[in-house]
């Protein structure tokens, strides 16, 4: 039954929506002629040379990594004080005048421009919505998506996530770097682009999946730094959500490349904000400051023993709250892609408007209405020392909002609504002036509920941020009752919160490792470890009782064939009719016949009834990937030309030991070889040789399995 609500049913899942018919990346080498001639001639000196020239552009991803960060950083600040500025000034002359009205348009001209400028974006490439996340963890998984790593796509994610977290959407900045982070990381070793055809540099190294794939770990994992000044969060994301082949030395480079971002990001945002160059103040986008106790309040400590009980309780509420949000997005997404996404394009822009008004005037209207005046604390007013180089008591009590509150009381309500999300996050973290029961609990339903509807809007989005702030408002919540109602005085109100921030965002993505890095190296609090911990895994365990994390759901709707670690035991049951085909695992394949389509299921033959030419050239192998990754499409070319009797020998060129499998294989081990060699097909061949049929990517998919395997006890 609890599947039912908070899950799909067997009917909803096995609803067909629209497919496309992905292709894998090639992760397996071809050693075939041309590349033995390159290994002959490879030594020890231009194996070095090679190693070196790798690591430099590690190094390069790193720090174009960086500075996109602190371009996209200083341009959603920069329009973020001229918005706020000019609506809170308005909004402080209104309230004596009786023009509020005046106030809300003002709001709502500077939101709708935004927004409308970042779904033109998406308009120009559409790959450029949404977070990207979903995306790079199916590349990184060896799916080809079309556009995903192309220069066009990261101009319009970096410039359509600005416009769209400074219009004011319920969306962040963070997920949006890791996909800028891949894409720089695929595009700067090629050092050519599809968009700039003109540019060209003649640089012979990295032209193969296996290599770009590598970079783009390498990419994912700086973003992550850059957002979170969080290099080893960054390193183990990389590894726990995306890459699904790694080695020791893929591990040194990504960490290297993840502290060159982190570090770059840091030099020049300090320098920036500061003006202290090389103080390196300031290690991502987004800063949860210290947490440290007052020195006057000697009862006060961060955690004690017998709040990890509280702990567990928040990770799974955090599980279910988390587990809600991903079923309604889903059936927001599904109602997208039958009625929104068939339209004409204007109608997602016009989708985008409506969010951006709707929580416009939501925004405006609590921050005025429904807000309640709380009295500052003394620390506030005096200056708190709990904020050090990071995050100064400036940096809170600057955020704070007196609308419509007399001297030494604040709006609670507008202080979280009407600031930036990392303020609104810092206040809910360190504030120590209390925010109403009412007024937290009336912030957290709204945002839920917008935050929710913004995801998978025509916008770039990301959902770290809305995730941690809704999350911080629930913990905070927890904290006041625990305070006021059962007089628990000993509670630190900002543990609560980020423990709060960390069971909602766990509940949502469904990250365990990675994730409680990230919060430990963003509170720089190694003592936070293990309540951190202790709550992901809880939320991550109530949440997958109901369903998968946002984004296996996003990446299911797509339809992308995806290779989970391993295949489930079950599938094993009933060998070996499971994997015989061709009603089985593989498709059949007759020697001889000529297939035309360049697909994955084309199993290429060659006909011998003819005469060679002998006067054919052989390809090196720098001709050969002199194209990548765009290779002349098999229909390009126009056979009729050519005289009949003339054949092609591409022996030289094909892969003479290639990894096959016999008919009687099971389907774990199947998996196991496709899946950690990184292949793109996988021949199936019978005892005397002969090839039989041919698996790829989609025949060991989560969901053709489970067919085949139904299949299978409907005939016994």
């Amino acid at each position: 039954m609890a599947n039912t609500i908070l899950g799909e049913t067997q009917e909803e899942e096995d609803e067909i929506l629209p497919r496309k018919d992905y292709e894998s990346l090639d992760y397996d080498r071809c050693i075939n002629d041309p590349y033995l001639e390159v290994l002959e001639t490879m030594d020890n000196k231009k194996g070095r040379r090679y190693e070196a020239v790798k690591w430099m552009m590690v190094f390069a991803i790193g720090v174009c990594t960086g500075l996109v960060g602190l371009f996209v950083d200083f341009f959603v600040r920069l329009f973020s004080q001229l918005k706020f500025g000019v609506v809170q000034t308005s909004v402080e002359e209104c309230s004596q005048k009786g023009c509020l009205a005046l106030s809300l348009l003002e709001l709502l001209g500077f939101n709708l421009t935004f927004v409308f400028l970042a779904s033109l974006l998406v308009l120009i490439e559409p790959v450029a919505a949404g977070s990207g996340i979903p995306e790079i963890k199916c590349y990184l998984n060896g799916v080809k998506v079309p556009g995903i790593v192309r220069l066009r796509t990261l101009l319009c994610k970096v410039f359509g996530v600005l416009f769209s977290v400074a219009g004011g959407l319920f969306v962040g900045k963070e997920g949006p770097m890791i996909h800028s982070g891949a894409v720089v990381g695929a595009g700067l070793p090629q050092f050519q682009s599809i968009s700039l055809r003109k540019i060209q540099f003649n640089f012979p190294y990295f032209r193969s999946d296996r290599d770009k794939r590598d970079f783009v770990s390498a990419g994912a994992a700086a973003g992550v730094a850059a957002a979170f000044g969080a290099p080893i969060g960054g390193t183990l994301f990389s590894l726990e959500e995306g890459s699904s082949f790694w080695n020791q030395g893929l591990t040194w480079k990504v960490l290297f490349c993840s502290m060159s971002a982190t570090f770059t990001l840091n030099f020049f945002r300090s320098g920036i904000q500061f003006g202290s160059w090389g103080s390196f103040q300031l290690p991502g986008l987004l800063n949860f400051g210290e947490f440290k106790c007052s020195d006057s309040d000697k009862k006060c400590h961060l955690w004690t023993a017998m709040d990890l009980g509280f702990f567990v309780v928040m990770g799974v509420i955090g599980g279910l709250l988390g587990a809600t949000f991903n079923c309604l997005n889903k059936r927001l997404a599904k109602y997208r892609m039958r009625n929104v996404h068939p339209k004409p394009k204007l109608v997602r822009v016009l989708e985008s408007l409506l969010v951006s008004l709707v929580t416009t005037v939501v925004v405006f209207m609590a921050s005025m209405v429904l807000g309640e005046c709380r009295q500052m604390s003394s620390s506030s007013q005096i200056g708190n020392d709990s904020f050090q180089l990071q995050v100064t008591s400036e940096d809170v009590n600057s955020s704070i909002k007196t609308f419509f509150c007399p001297n030494e009381t604040y709006n609670d309500m507008a202080t979280l609504f009407f600031n930036p999300q990392e303020s609104a996050i810092l206040q809910l973290f360190h504030q120590d002036g209390t925010f109403s029961p009412v007024t937290l609990a009336l912030f957290f339903a709204l945002y839920f509920l917008l935050a929710c509807w913004t995801y998978g809007t025509s916008v770039p989005s990301g959902l770290f941020v809305p995730s941690l702030l809704c999350g911080a408002a629930f913990g905070r919540l927890v904290a006041n009752v625990l305070k006021s109602y059962i007089g628990l005085g000993h509670i630190y109100s900002g543990t609560f919160a980020l423990i709060g921030a960390a069971a909602f965002l766990g509940g949502v993505v469904r990250m365990t490792i990675s994730l409680t890095v990230i919060l430990i190296e963003s509170t720089n609090e190694i003592t936070y470890g293990l309540p951190i911990m202790i709550t992901l895994m809880v939320a991550k365990w109530t949440g997958d009782f109901f369903n998968k994390g946002i984004y296996d759901i996003h990446v299911g709707l797509r339809g992308v064939p995806l290779l989970e670690w391993e295949t489930e035991v079950e599938m094993d049951k009933g060998q070996p009719e499971v994997t015989r085909g061709p009603g089985g695992l593989w498709k059949r394949a007759s020697v001889g016949q000529d297939k035309r389509g360049h697909g994955e299921s084309g199993l290429w033959t060659v006909s011998w009834s003819g005469l060679q030419s002998a006067s054919q050239p052989r390809l090196s192998y720098a001709e050969m990937a002199e194209d990548y990754p765009r290779y002349p499409d098999i229909h390009d070319l126009d056979l009729t030309l050519l005289n009949p009797r003339m054949i092609v020998d591409v022996t030289p060129y094909m892969n003479p030991s290639p990894f096959t499998v016999s008919p009687n294989t099971h389907v774990s081990q199947v998996f196991n070889l496709f899946r950690t060699m990184g292949l793109r097909h996988l021949p199936v061949v019978n005892a005397v040789g002969e090839i039989v049929g041919i698996i790829t990517r989609h025949n060991l998919t989560f969901e053709f399995l489970h067919a085949r395997l139904r299949q299978h006890y409907q005939t016994i």
